[in-house]
């Protein structure tokens, strides 16, 4: 399992989230940055993401490690606008552990898709493997993505994660560090996101709850 580091009080989730992610199966908690989970049975994306798509934003280029899949569900609702969030969002993680795999901190595609302190979080996840000299192997599922939008502009964004089949791995001998699924295996995240002037949702604060029993399987 590996763990992906959160701002302080990410462990505090509210109620209104667990009321919103009532029907997931899993738990969540925060570390610092060393095991992700899987458990995926629906089309990853390990391809390299395209520089520009249809909505016409020249964007990076963003491909998994090696033995590296995320999986998303749902990845589409048929609303644009959600879609829209979900995308940048499944990216935003995407870029993470592309910045992992080439153990990059400064990764230019993690800027892109976050800024504020999840943009400071997530550098000080991926300095975690560095200085660890691990990178991220397996497959990670993200589900139950839930989207709201607020009055002012942002939108919400309330998901699970399953990390019992992602690992780390260690970068100079390849040896995978296998561990068991445990309750800490699930992950609640709730997350925030913002439309920067290009059209892109960066996500702008992310919190986590490792072992959360909304999402148990």
């Amino acid at each position: 399992m590996r763990t992906r580091t959160t701002t302080a009080g990410a462990a505090a989730l509210t109620t209104a989230v667990a009321l919103l992610l009532s029907g997931c199966g899993g738990s969540d908690s925060e570390d610092s940055g060393k095991d992700k989970i899987a458990g995926a049975d629906t089309g990853a994306s390990a391809s390299p993401t395209p520089t520009a798509t249809d909505d016409g934003i020249d964007r990076p280029q963003v491909s998994l490690p090696e033995g590296d899949t995320l999986v998303f569900a749902p990845e589409t609702t048929g609303d644009a606008k959600t879609d829209a969030v979900l995308k940048d969002n499944a990216e935003y993680l995407r870029s993470i552990d592309e910045a992992i795999g080439k153990q990059d901190p400064k990764s230019e595609a993690v800027a892109f898709y976050s800024k504020d302190s999840a943009y400071i979080g997530s550098v000080e996840w991926i300095s975690g493997f560095v200085k660890d000299g691990v990178t991220v192997t397996g497959t990670v599922r993200y589900f139950d993505r839930k989207v709201t939008f607020s009055k002012d502009g942002s939108a919400g964004l309330v998901y699970c994660a399953d990390e019992s089949k992602g690992f780390t791995k260690d970068v100079k001998t390849g040896e995978v560090n296998a561990t068991e699924a445990t309750k800490d295996s699930y992950v609640l995240y709730n997350d925030r996101l913002r439309k920067n002037d290009k059209g892109v949702w960066q996500t702008t604060k992310s919190t986590s709850a490792r072992g959360s029993e909304v999402c148990q399987p």
